[in-house]
């Protein structure tokens, strides 16, 4: 385990006062309210819907949004993605890009990408703000530039999720943002219970991303649980 508490842990909550307990006294409530808070385009809910119809799950509002901001936080110029999905993502880290930044999206399903492809013309991007690259992000990586990274996006085979943080230390650049979706795998990551190989997978992640002196992480509660680390 990586440390999060399990089942069996007692975890004494702070009692809230008077306005804050309507707020926060409803967990879910609160993530739909932070889900909503960052209203989404007409060219999102496309590729949203593109993604149900050929049965990808995309990112969250929320996790979108923390995208959006993690971008534009860095100021990035240069955001390497893995998992182009139907375009969901990227509208989303454009958004929080400089205006003259690239996005380099990597997928092995082409027919995806042309749905990204259009979602990112109806979001209103010229076509020369993303590059896509077909083809496994093991063999698509090691071909990027070494430290021309400002932020890199994991969203593809969880099962490699540990290949990738290897390669985006060698891509980011001093200050650059690697972030990991789904890390909660639907809470099974902090669940005592047996647990398939994916799930595995993610805490050795999470384990190897916290204990890494390099990086300076942060674990964020939004949609399936985002992992973000600056690289120092």
């Amino acid at each position: 385990m990586c440390g999060f508490p399990t089942p069996t842990d007692t975890v004494t909550p702070r009692q809230p006062r008077g306005q804050e307990r309507a707020i926060t006294g409803n967990r879910q409530t609160s993530w739909a309210f932070a889900d909503a808070f960052v209203a989404e385009d007409d060219a999102l809910h496309w590729a949203r819907d593109r993604a149900q119809e050929v049965g990808l799950r995309s990112v969250s509002p929320g996790t979108g949004a923390a995208l959006r901001l993690l971008a534009a936080t860095v100021g990035a110029k240069a955001v390497a993605e893995i998992g182009t999905g139907t375009g969901v993502s990227g509208i989303h880290l454009l958004h929080g890009m400089r205006p003259d930044g690239v996005l380099t999206t990597v997928d092995t399903e082409p027919e995806r990408q042309q749905f990204a492809r259009q979602a990112f013309r109806t979001a209103g991007f010229a076509s020369n703000r993303a590059r896509f690259i077909p083809g496994r992000a093991l063999d698509v990586l090691p071909r990027l530039a070494d430290a021309g990274y400002d932020l890199v996006f994991c969203d593809g085979d969880r099962l490699e999720y540990l290949d990738y943080l290897a390669e985006s230390l060698r891509l980011l650049r001093p200050g650059g943002l690697v972030c990991f979706e789904g890390v909660f795998s639907n809470g099974r990551t902090v669940d005592s219970g047996p647990q398939p190989t994916e799930v595995l997978r993610q805490r050795e992640l999470l384990r190897a991303v916290r204990e890494n002196q390099e990086l300076v992480p942060s674990l964020l509660p939004v949609g399936d649980g985002l992992l973000c680390a600056v690289k120092r």
